[in-house]
């Protein structure tokens, strides 16, 4: 919840603020990066059953692609949809996200930066939807053991780990707050 804004920053201010958005920057370099390698060493899954075993069957690296956004959702809409729902929502999303992250002095520094790591997995999935026409490099496959009904987690990357990790975070903070509390 956003109690008020303050406009009135001054240098060391800004800077102690803008300091998580070097969470944003580690997190899409590091996102771009294994999605590289991956690409680049890893055959598609789809066609080749292509896989490295890392843990045995329980954890593994794969190499697949997304055309949907979370567990696949809208992969199968037209693809100019696709393009402007998938790119659109989320960009309209960060940037609410990055409005709320600079002007509200209701969220402490530790949210903060749990909001930079959203907004890093964001941006890191973005640029797949824009550069990458095939979809969104996933590349991490977890056994699930039947829970839920999933035999294996559906394939994820960094940057969906930054926002479910950060997500799940922001929101316990909150919980925990004085003012949630009450």
């Amino acid at each position: 919840m956003i109690r008020s804004y303050d406009t009135t920053l001054g240098e060391p201010r800004r800077r102690e603020l803008m300091q998580p958005l070097i969470l944003t920057l580690l997190i899409v370099v590091v996102d771009q990066a294994t999605k590289g390698i991956i690409v680049s060493r890893v055959p598609l899954f789809y066609q080749t059953g292509y896989t490295i075993e890392v843990l045995g069957d329980f954890f593994r690296i794969i190499h697949v692609r997304n055309l949907g956004i979370a567990f696949s959702v809208g992969h199968g809409l037209p693809p100019w949809i696709r393009r402007v729902l998938f790119i659109a929502l989320p960009l309209a999303v960060m940037v609410l996200l990055f409005f709320t992250f600079y002007v509200s002095s209701a969220l402490t520094q530790r949210q903060r930066w749990f909001v930079a790591g959203i907004l890093g997995g964001g941006v890191g999935n973005v640029i797949d939807r824009v550069f990458r026409p095939l979809g969104v490099v996933d590349f991490l496959d977890v056994r699930f053991y039947g829970l839920f009904g999933l035999e294996r987690w559906p394939t994820f990357n960094v940057a969906d780990s930054a926002v479910v990790v950060c997500g799940i975070l922001l929101i316990l903070s909150m919980l925990m707050t004085p003012e949630a509390r009450e």
